[in-house]
């Protein structure tokens, strides 16, 4: 892949002043889309399986780490054949879609089973487009502030997880909480974004199409990768250990007698703060040392735990859930930037793909784990197993 061409002018010090391509800003605007539309309804996917479908927490948790895991293995071939296509696009067309057309399932679901089905398609789309969307950032974003690029799509991202669940606070009100209704109108944002992509978002001419059939990744290829590489994949896959799904903040909320309808707002709050700090830290990244930063995303981490174990009210809830946020803003954007300064250039989508393998798999142990730790303990026993994950995670930081 060529990365677009930058031809900036001098800085106050006499280096490049150099600046984030357009693309950047249409990529994390389908990515607001997308969302906007997955929060209206995972913002009440956790209650609604609880109150209206009776499921508990354990399945909850289950489905929770399923949707992430299962579609794993699908994020580092859809890295791989972007590397081998030479093109990015394609696949993303393909993993949005799959997404949009999905979210028509959730309207009609009456059973858990449904749902699971929903859940886990959703994510498979979630599977085909991510690593080669943040291997095409990468392509396109110099690596000098490569950590603002990922810092201000994030933002993008973060935006439409505020907007989402208050979109479905107002509906859940006006339609006496019909959540059906919610979940069909969540579709029109993921079919914008489509369209959005298809139209939008203009991919530079590859270098060169490797046209040689054969399985996308090998052996020899990963091997390129540098140990640097694989200590940022290492310590992203233990500090996703230590968050869980988002799922359990809105369970939270429900376990001190906040309303169905305004469950959501635990999204709202993480994401606001998300969005607002996603873009400084993602700057701040190229320029201060990446392993200072990330020890302090992994303290904010262990705090907010700390507050959500104990929390017995909305006020502290509401704290807990703006510190998971604030922790997400300090760290993603940095790992990100990291995974893509220790890749191969012809390799970045396989990069990502290991990367998503990765962290997905975690995911999937560490929801899966939570549902069951908070049918033994409720809400402390989770939170505190969440800290002292993210403890080790930062002795393992310590010890790089």
């Amino acid at each position: 892949m060529v990365p677009m061409s930058q031809e900036p002018a001098s800085n106050w010090n006499g280096r490049p002043a150099l600046h984030l391509s357009p693309t950047v800003a249409w990529l994390g605007s389908v990515s607001l889309l997308t969302a906007m539309s997955s929060a209206m309804v995972y913002g009440l996917l956790p209650v609604f399986l609880v109150t209206a479908l009776g499921a508990s927490a354990a399945v909850v948790g289950t489905l929770e780490g399923a949707a992430e895991g299962m579609t794993s293995a699908m994020k580092v071939l859809s890295g791989a054949l972007s590397d081998r296509f030479g093109r990015r696009k394609p696949l993303l067309i393909v993993g949005y879609t799959l997404s949009a057309f999905n979210k028509l399932l959730f309207p009609l679901a009456t059973a858990v089973p449904v749902i699971a089905f929903a859940r886990i398609v959703d994510r498979l789309g979630k599977g085909v487009r991510d690593a080669p969307r943040d291997a095409f950032l990468t392509d396109i974003t110099p690596s000098a502030i490569r950590g603002s690029g990922f810092g201000l799509r994030l933002s993008f991202y973060t935006t439409g997880y505020v907007l989402g669940p208050l979109t479905a606070i107002a509906l859940m009100r006006l339609t006496g909480d019909d959540f059906q209704l919610v979940f069909l109108v969540a579709a029109a944002p993921a079919f914008l974004a489509l369209a959005l992509l298809i139209f939008a978002v203009h991919e530079p001419p590859p270098a060169k199409a490797t046209t040689v059939r054969r399985w996308p990744i090998r052996m020899s290829e990963l091997r390129r990768f540098p140990v640097a590489f694989w200590g940022w994949i290492g310590i992203a896959g233990l500090l996703t250990l230590a968050r869980f799904s988002q799922a359990f903040l809105v369970l939270k909320a429900h376990a001190i007698g906040v309303d169905a309808a305004y469950v959501p707002i635990m999204m709202v709050l993480t994401h606001t703060v998300y969005a607002a700090s996603a873009y400084p830290f993602g700057a701040l990244a190229d320029r201060l040392n990446r392993r200072v930063q990330l020890g302090g995303g992994i303290a904010v981490l262990v705090v907010a735990d700390v507050v959500l174990m104990n929390a017995a009210s909305f006020e502290a809830a509401a704290l807990g859930a703006m510190l998971w946020g604030l922790q997400l803003a300090v760290t993603q954007g940095l790992l990100a930037a990291s995974v893509a300064d220790a890749a191969p250039p012809e390799l970045r989508g396989t990069a990502f793909g290991v990367y998503e393998l990765s962290t997905g798999i975690a995911t999937f142990a560490a929801s899966v784990a939570a549902g069951l730790l908070w049918v033994a303990g409720g809400a402390p026993l989770t939170f505190a197993a969440s800290a002292a994950v993210a403890a080790l995670a930062g002795l393992a930081l310590l010890g790089r």
